[in-house]
């Protein structure tokens, strides 16, 4: 080759050489590329990328506040929380691995199908639960699976040792622990705790590998302890429970309190249910009668209105009153006595429990009067004993009565009052005349009671129901080996949708031990039992014998009469 050959073959404008130079050209372009975009990632856009690991890698983990517990006075428990564990996830992070779905679905006792179908329909959220207040050890089974996008969270489950027997008074939460019924309702606010929240750093799958500097820590509620006495509350329930099953009764309810101060020591219903399974939860059992449901009170008010002729000075325990041989006419209406009385004083009216002489004295004392002393005895508002549901009583203005309605009402017709409400008005006869305000929650600040009628009243009334507990009066069942007892039955009509029922009544006595200086008041009522014997003195009174005969002695209450048994009539009036 000669020398002009040779500088052609090395002149720049070749096609080889060309080559040479695009390739370099390219591969500088490439790394100023690299470089570049190295640049922005790194420094430019640093915050963003950051951010995008933190939402994939970081999360806001809460810490639920726990809730406070519930308790009798004694401090036994009545509503506690329970660690357990809820199951969450990242549907589309779950959704990315299929091959977990089998075993996943097995762990959460749910189809495959199933579960696949819910991800998909939610798989645009971050968050969803999979399964809500697992044991422990079941949701670490789950957690053990590894599988990306599922998380677990500490949760609470509400626990409630005494079962049916409180259940009414202390009711349930929902699963989100917010109380639904009685005082876990009421007291809702006080009991809840409150959320916090931890930040922690999670691997790919989902195991917690680091904190972070976010904590905000969750604050506990605070206890509630209730005036109930758990072993009378335990042993209301049984004896009310067996007295329905024994009359074939509808419901029942119990109710007892110390009159000095207004505390609800047992508060009881049948049916109940069991609110640790939540497939009991039937309206029924749900029903807190005692204070829900009113009814007319019958013969139960006529020692609220002996009380109000008394104080109104119109009459004197001495007066008598004929009842004129059963029957007695006021307008278009007949009252009837269960039997002819004859001429009946006040102790008397309450012993035999006659419609005739108390109407006679409603009439006499005019439709204000009467009235006027229903109210002093509370039976035109509610209680206020803090727990959801009480009902008002109805107590129509006296200036709508006219001569029938002050009759009937005399003898607890064309009122309505609930087991609560009877519970108050009697506390009043038991504490010399001073109506205390009911509780059920022990560290309530409760105001001074108010003045229902004079002291002195109040004890005349005392003695003359003592003579309805004596084998001459409709009580004798109600009597307590030991004590003295002063108490008033009643027998009253059952509605259904506003109207009469045929057959059945409410089956009722109300009742104080010891009557001298009563510590004990209890109302009993028994709803629809079956048979002829329906009468309040024969089927509500042996439930409060049973009952109060047996608190009495577990709270040594001192006897105060001689230790004679006696011997209970068969019947029982009104």
């Amino acid at each position: 080759m000669n020398r002009a050959g040779a500088a052609l073959a090395l002149t720049p404008d070749m096609p080889g050489a060309w080559r040479h130079r695009l390739v370099l050209v390219l591969l500088a372009g490439g790394a100023c590329l690299i470089l570049g975009r190295a640049f922005y990632l790194q420094v430019l856009d640093a915050g963003f990328l950051n951010h995008q690991g933190d939402i994939r890698f970081i999360r806001t983990v809460t810490l639920p506040g726990f809730r406070g517990a519930i308790t009798a006075n004694d401090g036994s428990p009545l509503a506690l929380s329970a660690p357990v564990e809820s199951i969450w996830a990242t549907p589309a992070e779950v959704l990315a691995k299929p091959e977990y779905l089998p075993a996943l679905a097995q762990l959460l006792d749910q189809k495959e199908s199933d579960l696949r179908r819910y991800l998909k329909a939610r798989s645009t959220r971050r968050f969803v639960f999979l399964k809500r207040q697992m044991a422990p050890d079941a949701a670490e089974r789950v957690l053990a699976l590894h599988a990306p996008g599922i998380y677990s969270q500490r949760d609470y489950r509400r626990y409630y040792p005494a079962g049916a027997v409180t259940a009414q008074v202390v009711g349930y939460t929902d699963i989100d622990g917010k109380g639904q019924t009685g005082v876990e309702s009421a007291a809702n606010d006080v009991l809840r705790g409150i959320n916090g929240e931890r930040g922690v750093v999670r691997d790919g799958t989902g195991r917690v590998v680091q904190d972070t500097e976010h904590y905000k820590p969750a604050q506990p509620g605070q206890d509630v302890r209730l005036t109930l006495d758990l072993r009378l509350q335990y042993l209301a329930f049984r004896e009310l429970q067996a007295a329905v099953t024994a009359h074939g009764a509808q419901s029942g309810s119990m109710v007892v309190a110390d009159p000095r101060t207004g505390a609800i020591l047992a508060l009881v219903n049948v049916p109940s249910y069991n609110p640790n399974d939540s497939s009991q939860r039937t309206s029924e059992g749900l029903r807190n009668r005692a204070l829900s449901e009113t009814f007319e009170p019958g013969s139960t008010v006529k020692p609220l209105l002996v009380a109000e002729a008394l104080a109104s000075g119109k009459f004197s325990p001495g007066d008598r009153i004929a009842t004129d041989g059963g029957t007695y006419r006021v307008g278009p209406m007949t009252i009837h006595d269960d039997d002819d009385f004859g001429v009946l004083d006040l102790r008397g009216l309450l012993q035999k429990s006659s419609n005739i002489a108390a109407a006679k004295i409603g009439l006499a004392l005019g439709p204000k009067a009467v009235w006027t002393g229903y109210h002093n005895f509370g039976l035109d508002r509610r209680t206020g004993v803090n727990l959801p549901g009480e009902a008002l009583p109805t107590l129509r203005p006296w200036q709508d009565w006219r001569d029938v309605a002050t009759a009937t009402a005399s003898y607890g017709y064309g009122i309505a009052v609930s087991a609560l409400d009877l519970l108050r008005a009697y506390c009043a006869i038991a504490n010399d005349g001073l109506m205390p305000q009911l509780h059920i929650d022990a560290d309530r600040d409760v105001p001074p009671p108010t003045r229902a009628l004079p002291a002195v009243d109040a004890r005349t009334v005392r003695s003359m129901l003592q003579s309805v507990v004596s084998p001459d009066g409709t009580a004798p069942k109600a009597a307590v080996e030991g004590y003295r007892v002063a108490g008033k039955t009643g027998t009253a009509r059952m509605t259904v949708d506003g109207r009469y029922a045929s057959g059945k009544y409410h089956a009722l006595f109300v009742g104080m031990l010891p009557a001298d200086r009563p510590q004990l008041v209890a109302v009993v009522v028994i709803n629809a039992p079956k048979g002829y014997n329906y009468f309040g003195g024969s089927v509500a009174a042996p439930v409060f014998s049973s009952v109060i005969g047996a608190a009495a002695r577990l709270l040594q209450i001192a006897p105060d009469m001689p230790t004679t048994r006696l011997t209970a009539q068969v019947g029982g009036g009104t």
